[in-house]
């Protein structure tokens, strides 16, 4: 199963020369862009750890790429994602966010069904990467 989550989600994987063109992109906008990662992919999850700092008023798109390759180096094995910020308009709104690196093998996700009052069915659905500890789930 392929996780299909943010922008380009049912595109093939982006190349390194895709990613630098959304990168230029999101930098000739004057955009914050920030670089996270996760080995919990649920798409609820939206507290995906945070690589570095925020990269605020970045004039040279190749800082970003060298962040990102230093995130890939530490976390191969982990989805990595990158996000830009509007500001514009007085708050940071995300406007982009893209999936960079992901695992080889992703594991899907499980529905669950639970009874509720009056018969009625609940459903949910939970990664079965969260069946092993964090830290090893890929």
């Amino acid at each position: 199963m392929r996780l299909t989550q943010g922008t380009f989600s049912f595109l093939p994987d982006l190349t390194d020369e895709q990613i630098q063109s959304q990168v230029n992109y999101a930098v000739s906008k004057d955009w914050a862009i920030n670089i996270e990662f996760t080995d919990d992919p649920h798409p609820r999850n939206n507290f995906w750890e945070l690589w570095g700092l925020p990269l605020f008023d970045i004039k040279d798109p190749k800082t970003v790429m060298f962040e990102l390759s230093s995130c890939r180096k530490q976390h191969s094995s982990n989805y990595i994602k990158v996000n830009a910020f509007d500001n514009t308009r007085g708050v940071e709104s995300c406007v982009l966010s893209f999936i960079v690196n992901r695992p080889s093998y992703e594991p899907g996700f499980e529905l669950i069904r639970s009874e509720d009052i009056g018969r009625n069915q609940k459903y949910c659905f939970r990664s079965y990467a969260t069946e092993k500890p964090e830290g090893s789930r890929y």
